[in-house]
């Protein structure tokens, strides 16, 4: 906190307000001026915020006086300008005095004129105007007001009046009741701002690990009388010396970052969103790098100055808790002779014990793991951690016993992911592990990550965790019945720890990881065979992912190679496991029902391969066909209705199908062989997100073009393309689909679309006219600053026949339509598509052929306007 002000000087004199104006418009500009010039440390801001205060301290002296404000009121600073923390762009807060009511038309009108005089010369005032009872009343029923009138400065006027003011609000205050409502207002704000201070684009005053975070120790602090400063604060024993020092430092870098915020948006602008980011940085000297961009630099500060005010927060709160509520001699039950459980908080037997017994660092969530009843870690172990920290060095790391302890949290039977999100948070995960300090707060700048790599990491730890509990089975059902047959589930752990841990280094963090974890498992004793498949997992953490997007599923010889790298069914589940684990835990965007599908369909049928049955393609369609013919049967459907259909299909329809949309074409279209007009069919999606189009129609050169166009404008997102064209001339496509619009439709709902698509779809499909131009979709704030740069590669498929293409570019609305309108205007045919979003990002796969495809120039041409279309919206 910064040191008192002083009230400003008594003006002399009148000031014409034009003059005033000039004079408070070009003093504040050269404050700013200077502190953009000054090295941008965390002094500099302090200073520039007190005379920040101290300019307009003055300026409203001015106009108090010019305006004939009464003698016997005051003029009060409250808020954060009470504080004497003035930021470049924050509101100037004041609290007009008075001695008594005001009935007096004439004072009515002299304070309105100061209020307006005050907006006149440029100040964003806040103000109100008050009695000292009106102040007291006002503040027994609103916890804000208390809160600025807690903070308030004299300015100018009566003194007198002043601490009459200061005295009743003081006597009125209930510091057990104001330290109730800002524990849970602090609360209520944290969930607000989703209960990290890793959001992508934090609020620097409002976030968890923000400002007010500090403001609030400060609140509760002086409420109950125990201290206006962090010094006093640890006068009163609250805090210790060392925490004094932690406070100044990260309480500098995070004032420092939100005065340079204010500075370069040029208004009041608290989040560091990403149109700010590098200019921010860029402010600070930070230079972009092939490694790092600058704003990934100053988010790093950022968010580890942010971690420490979370930590901080936490020990000061819970100190002044038991402070006011006199909890501090509470009964405690001995755990054993280290700790105590002391009202289901863990607490230290003494303030030294980890610099007495460094292995009882480890033991602390040890303990929290094993004791039933056990919620949280108490004030003074937290705060013994915090103050143990530089304990933790490399001859710490190395200990065998610690080695061994940190095992055994990884093995217990439960418990492992709150353990290790308070090892993270008390910084003892990072300290231990040195390859994880490293990827503590590093952001990752991509379209589909919104966490960053160390809260990613503990969310996939998180994720697979739960595949071993039996009350969220029914979350992921079959990832849940394979985790019931791994008989060491600590080895996913482990490989979930380091999957992402080299991050940032540039270079294959795959690769470097797998590293990191056979380093890990040679220093932590694993078996020969449980490291090669930690290690196995870690350094292939992307594979299965890759191929269930990318590739086609129905071709025996991708399902080969893949069964080839794997080896055995037990690394195939191990990475099954972790690979739903790590893609779940990147974005709730991300995710989707289909790619569980494409994921656990790769699965089974590596499965099979492995067991020793190659892939038959003869015998699985035939037993496709064969199941196909009993749902049939199941629905009343005559003997024989599929055979007119089947007869001018090839065999990669019926690979690329499975049973029931087989049955399901054929029941649907027996009737529309030789149908003229387009004909469309939808169901709710098997898979149980969105729906499920059919598509079968006269073929034409612009028919998929068409059928994007349609979803595009109705506000569908196409999720899965399988496109075939019929012996007979016909186009059988069906679609997986999802509404941008509906976000979680009912049964209702459903029927309306259903209704919708089949009637609306089919008419866009019949038209013959031009097609239309795109929609110039725009593009989200993440996409602008963080572009994907488009990319098209072309190649031909393993047997030459067709050609593979694959696109990579900045997701917006109508992007997959404009690709289709060039596969039209150049008359390719298109067999396959597999879309793939990744959050903002859109990697596809098409499978197509025509005669463009044969000629370089014209090839050419092609990937030339593809990529033309992919950059348009950028």
């Amino acid at each position: 906190m910064l040191d008192p002000i002083q009230p400003p000087a008594p003006p002399t004199g009148v000031v014409p307000i034009t003059e005033l104006r000039q004079r408070f418009r070009q003093g504040k500009q050269a404050l700013l001026e200077r502190f953009s010039e000054a090295r941008p440390t965390a002094p500099s801001a302090a200073r520039l915020m007190r005379e920040l205060a101290r300019h307009v301290d003055s300026t409203l002296a001015q106009l108090w006086h010019q305006c004939g404000m009464p003698a016997d009121g005051a003029l009060v600073a409250v808020g954060g300008y009470g504080r004497g923390e003035l930021f470049p762009y924050s509101d100037v807060d004041v609290l007009v005095l008075l001695p008594g009511e005001q009935t007096d038309a004439a004072l009515q009108e002299v304070v309105s004129s100061f209020i307006t005089a005050c907006w006149d010369i440029g100040l964003e005032i806040g103000s109100s105007v008050r009695t000292v009872p009106e102040c007291v009343t006002e503040a027994r029923g609103d916890v804000t007001v208390q809160t600025a009138l807690l903070e308030s400065r004299f300015l100018i006027g009566r003194k007198r009046l002043f601490a009459q003011f200061v005295k009743a609000t003081q006597e009125a205050m209930d510091p057990v009741a104001f330290l109730r409502a800002k524990t849970l207002e602090m609360r209520q704000r944290h969930v607000k701002y989703e209960d990290t201070p890793y959001s992508l684009e934090p609020n620097s005053k409002e976030s968890p690990g923000g400002l007010r975070d500090l403001q609030v120790v400060m609140w509760v602090a002086r409420a109950a009388g125990l201290g206006r400063t962090w010094n006093e604060l640890a006068a009163s024993g609250l805090i210790t010396p060392f925490e004094v020092n932690q406070l100044h430092r990260h309480e500098g870098t995070l004032r420092l970052i939100r005065c340079r915020l204010h500075q370069v948006a040029g208004r009041r602008e608290d989040r560091l969103v990403f149109d700010l980011q590098t200019a921010v940085a860029e402010s600070f000297g930070y230079v972009s790098t092939k490694a790092l961009r600058a704003s990934e630099v100053l988010m790093h500060r950022y968010y580890w100055a942010a971690k420490a005010v979370t930590q901080l927060n936490q020990i000061l709160m819970l100190n002044i808790e038991e402070r006011i509520n006199a909890s501090e001699d509470a009964p405690m039950r001995p755990i054993n002779g280290r700790f105590y459980d002391r009202g289901g908080m863990l607490e230290v037997a003494h303030d030294h014990l980890y610099q007495e017994n460094p292995h009882a660092i480890l033991e602390t969530f040890l303990v929290y793991q094993q004791t039933p009843g056990i919620k949280g870690l108490s004030a003074r172990t937290l705060r013994a951690l915090y103050n143990t920290r530089r304990v933790m060095n490399a001859h710490f790391r190395q200990d065998p016993a610690n080695r061994e302890m940190f095992m055994d949290i990884l093995r217990q039977p439960e418990g492992q992911t709150h353990a290790f999100r308070l090892m993270n948070q008390t910084s003892v995960l990072g300290r231990y592990l040195w390859v994880f300090r490293r990827i503590v707060g590093r952001m990752q700048h991509d379209l589909f990550h919104v966490y960053t790599v160390d809260q990613h990491i503990l969310m996939v730890l998180r994720n697979v965790r739960r595949f071993f509990i039996p009350e969220h089975a029914h979350e992921y059902p079959f990832c849940s019945q394979l985790a019931a047959q791994w008989d060491k589930p600590w080895l996913l752990y482990v490989a979930a720890l380091f999957h992402d841990v080299a991050k940032g280094r540039g270079g294959d963090h795959s690769d470097l990881g797998a590293v990191e974890v056979r380093r890990f498992c040679r220093d932590h004793g694993l078996a020969r065979d449980e490291a090669a498949l930690v290690e196995f997992l870690v350094k292939n953490h992307l594979q299965m992912s890759h191929v269930a997007q990318k590739e086609d599923l129905s071709d025996p010889e991708v399902i080969g190679a893949f069964a080839r790298k794997m080896g055995s069914a037990r690394y195939l589940t191990g990475l099954y496991l972790l690979t739903v684990a790590d893609v779940r835990g990147t974005s709730p965007k991300v995710w989707n029902a289909w790619k569980g599908k494409l994921l656990e369909d790769l699965y089974r049928q590596t499965l099979r391969a492995l067991g020793g049955t190659p892939p038959n393609g003869d015998a699985e369609i035939e037993a496709r066909r064969t199941e196909a013919r009993q749902i049939l049967a199941l629905h009343s459907a005559l003997p024989g209705t599929e055979e007119p259909l089947w007869k001018t299909l090839d065999v990669s329809y019926f690979a690329r199908h499975d049973p029931t949309e087989i049955a399901w074409h054929a029941r649907v279209l027996w009737r529309h062989l030789q149908t003229s007009e387009p004909v469309v069919r939808v169901r709710p999606s098997p898979i149980g997100e969105g729906l499920q189009v059919l598509v079968f129609a006269p073929d034409r050169p612009d028919l998929f073009a068409r059928i994007c166009g349609y979803f595009d404008g109705a506000g569908f997102s196409i999720q899965d393309a399988r496109v075939h064209t019929t012996r007979a001339g016909f186009a059988l496509d069906t679609f997986q689909v999802v509404s941008s619009v509906v976000e979680d439709p009912s049964a209702a709902d459903y029927r309306d679309m259903i209704v919708m698509v089949e009637t609306q779809a089919a008419a866009a499909l019949a038209s013959q006219g031009p097609l239309p131009e795109p929609s110039r979709g725009r593009v989200s704030r993440r996409v602008k600053h963080f572009p994907v740069k488009p990319r098209v590669s072309l190649r031909p498929d393993e047997k030459a026949q067709r050609w593979l293409l694959s696109v990579s570019a900045s997701d917006r609305s109508g992007l997959l339509y404009a690709v289709a309108r060039v596969f039209a205007a150049r008359g390719i045919s298109l067999q396959l598509a597999k879309i793939t979003t990744l959050g903002e990002r859109v990697e596809d796969t098409f499978l197509v052929s025509g005669p463009a495809l044969q000629q370089n120039k014209l090839q050419l041409q092609v990937e030339t306007e593809l990529l033309d279309v992919l950059g348009a919206g950028a």
